[in-house]
């Protein structure tokens, strides 16, 4: 059995269990810091292959140094809100958070909780989670000796619809591998085969309850009907109906409105933004491309003057010239890092995601719709 252990402790994540009250803690906290992300610690334990999350806590509010553009601007100012969330999205790597994390969990051992930090918790609206503050972040922790952590995304803009929108994603292996070394260019994202689909791993995610609250549902003072309800004609029945409308279990009324989603023009919108965004670093690239050729060609005719001008001297029987002073004269341009494109190309596949998501359940209802006219009119 001890042979047996360290591999067990070794394995991968491959399921994350979330508890209840977790996923409530962060809820209030994204909701009340809307539209600022809200980020926090997780704490659990590992058992096996998977992570167990069963407490968490806010980060303190990024408060700006005195004297920077950050602490001078004014909330009226439309650029604050972006500078107080840079602020929060670097919160999870903060030193000054980093020792408030270490000093929290020593408090929860002392009270004999669970005091594993596992990762940390982020909320975002509509998927744009997806940036290099959210890669670094992620990455700090899986730098960590013997770590095994996730972050969890809950998104604010999809859960206001009344179902809970979570996802727990870590960086891969090959991707954390390239960001070590820090090469991001052309070449040797092409010899490691680096993709964007690569970025992010998404761990399957289970909310679990504890037995307290499972009894608790049990013991609701309106049970559900044991006798099959009749077909409605109509959603004001659904409405009027008192076994659904005094039942808390009942599912939402609201997901059979045959309006178009407000979510998929938006997500649409949001992805038009991520492709231009997209094509701007295609551009940079081609730029940079165009730039690199220009200076190499000048670098060749000054290389074959050179040569020209050395065999005339040559001839004179005088001391040939440098041929490698074009180093001094001439400054290549620096290729920019794909990095951004990759984040860039890899928000555009969630935001695709998406739309696709709302347009399977906008096309349901519509097919639902047309097989219900249709029944009507051969009824009639």
């Amino acid at each position: 059995m001890a042979a047996i252990a360290p591999a067990v402790a070794d394995a991968p994540i491959r399921e994350v269990q979330l508890e209840a009250l977790v996923v409530m803690r962060i809820i209030k906290h994204s909701t009340t810091a809307f539209p600022t992300p809200a980020t926090g610690c997780l704490v659990g334990m590992d058992v096996g292959a998977q992570l167990q999350i069963t407490n968490c806590f806010p980060f303190p509010a990024a408060v700006p140094e005195a004297g920077s553009a950050a602490a001078n601007n004014n909330p009226a100012d439309p650029y604050h809100h972006a500078d107080q969330a840079a602020l929060a999205l670097a919160a999870p790597r903060a030193k000054s958070n980093a020792s408030y994390a270490a000093e929290m969990l020593k408090f929860l051992k002392e009270v004999n909780v669970d005091a594993q930090g596992v990762g940390w918790y982020m909320s975002c609206s509509m998927g744009n989670f997806v940036s290099q503050a959210f890669v670094e972040n992620q990455a700090f922790y899986q730098r960590a000796t013997d770590e095994r952590t996730v972050a969890l995304v809950f998104d604010v803009g999809r859960s206001s619809q009344g179902s809970v929108h979570v996802k727990a994603y870590r960086l891969s292996a090959s991707f954390m591998a390239a960001l070590k070394e820090n090469k991001f260019s052309a070449e040797s994202i092409q010899k490691s085969n680096l993709r964007y689909q690569d970025i992010l791993l998404e761990i399957p995610l289970r909310i679990h309850n504890s037995h307290l609250l499972t009894t608790l549902l049990h013991t609701l003072p309106t049970p559900p009907p044991k006798a099959p309800l009749d077909f409605p004609a109509a959603l004001s029945e659904l409405h009027a109906n008192p076994a659904l409308a005094a039942n808390p279990l009942a599912p939402n009324l609201d997901a059979l409105d045959l309006s178009i989603d407000p979510f998929l023009e938006k997500s649409t919108d949001l992805m038009l933004e991520s492709i231009e965004a997209h094509i701007t670093e295609q551009n940079n690239a081609s730029y940079y491309q165009r730039s690199l050729a220009r200076e190499q060609a000048k670098i060749k005719t000054w290389q074959e003057k050179r040569k020209g001008e050395n065999a005339l001297r040559a001839q004179q029987k005088l001391a040939p010239l440098a041929e490698d002073e074009w180093q001094k004269l001439f400054k290549l341009p620096v290729e920019p890092s794909r990095l951004e494109a990759m984040l860039v190309g890899r928000q555009v596949e969630q935001y695709a995601r998406q739309v696709d998501g709302f347009n399977a359940v906008v096309t349901g209802k519509m097919f639902g719709v047309r097989g219900n006219l249709v029944l009507e009119r051969e009824l009639a």
